[in-house]
């Protein structure tokens, strides 16, 4: 059995529940409104679900704010996670079952946002400093904040990918073996994406490097499976109306083969510039051609954000 992981926020919480940030975060400078990412792409209660997985696969994003029309205002925030659930994952596919029969086309097309995004979404104003950020990014468990005007009109987004830039360094002295989860969860070749919809969302993650034969082959990602169906490849796969038929499909057909690796030796700055350099959010930890743990965007980050001065 694989054990459950904890969320990755906690390791780096004092024991009364505070973020143990370096003086080094308390002295940089930079407030929401400069880090934030503009244009934001965003999305509406009223969207269906195919076009919001659609706008996500066409600007690779894995999270989008739900605001009101023509005014800018908050209302929620919808993940690549929530729509992995929709899509056979967790609970929320209920929806699809119940109130759909399992038919893809009307799960796809007559059902909207409002029924899988969050109404209550963590985020920031645009005076919150990077202390501040951080520390809800932590405590909240978190990886996407918005960033809104007092009266709730959004401004931008902040994401892990965002901080890590701002905070990189080529050394930090600290290795890559000191951050890295462990008990990697991965998937068989021969499973579905069913099935690796359904361990993301069970076991809190978003990425599963893919194995065959014993060996390590690739990865899935909740933004893969969205952009299975976003970018309309699951029609091409499918013969009849059933959902069940388009979760059928191998992880491989989902998938992207190869990943990129690190050394557990190497340093944390080191992990952060490769990530950057290739466009990914995670690295494989190898040692002697075996896998020994992975090391996200959100583990660099905390890294950074804890190092001694």
């Amino acid at each position: 059995m694989i054990p459950s992981r904890r969320p990755e926020g906690i390791r780096w919480l004092r024991s009364d529940g505070t973020p143990n940030f370096s003086d080094r975060i308390h002295r940089s400078e930079g407030d929401a409104k400069i880090l934030a990412k503009r244009p934001v792409y965003t999305t509406t209660k009223t969207a269906t679900i195919l076009g919001l997985a659609e706008d996500m696969s066409r600007y690779s994003v894995r999270a989008m704010p739900v605001v009101v029309p023509n005014q800018d205002k908050l209302e929620g925030i919808v993940t690549a996670t929530d729509l992995v659930s929709y899509l056979g994952g967790g609970e929320l596919f209920n929806i699809v079952v119940n109130r759909h029969k399992g038919n893809i086309y009307s799960a796809l097309l007559k059902e909207h946002v409002a029924s899988i995004m969050n109404p209550n979404p963590v985020y920031v104003t645009v005076n919150e400093k990077l202390t501040k950020i951080l520390e809800i990014m932590v405590t909240k468990n978190v990886g996407v904040v918005p960033v809104v005007f007092e009266d709730g009109t959004l401004w931008g987004i902040i994401t892990e990918h965002d901080l890590v830039e701002h905070l990189a360094e080529k050394t930090t002295g600290r290795k890559v073996s000191e951050v890295m989860t462990t008990n990697v969860i991965t998937i068989d070749a021969s499973a579905t994406i069913k099935e690796a919809a359904e361990m993301m969302i069970k076991y809190g993650v978003r990425r599963l490097p893919i194995t065959e034969d014993g060996a390590l082959w690739g990865m899935i990602t909740a933004k893969d499976i969205v952009r299975f169906f976003g970018s309309h490849d699951v029609f091409r796969f499918i013969e009849t109306d059933s959902i069940d038929e388009a979760l059928k499909a191998p992880v491989k057909l989902v998938g992207l083969s190869g990943y990129v690796t690190i050394d557990p030796d190497a340093d944390v700055g080191d992990a952060a510039t490769i990530m950057k350099n290739k466009g990914v959010s995670s690295l494989l930890v190898v040692k002697d051609d075996e896998l020994v743990g992975i090391i996200t965007e959100r583990d660099v980050l905390y890294a950074l954000a804890t190092m001694p001065d």
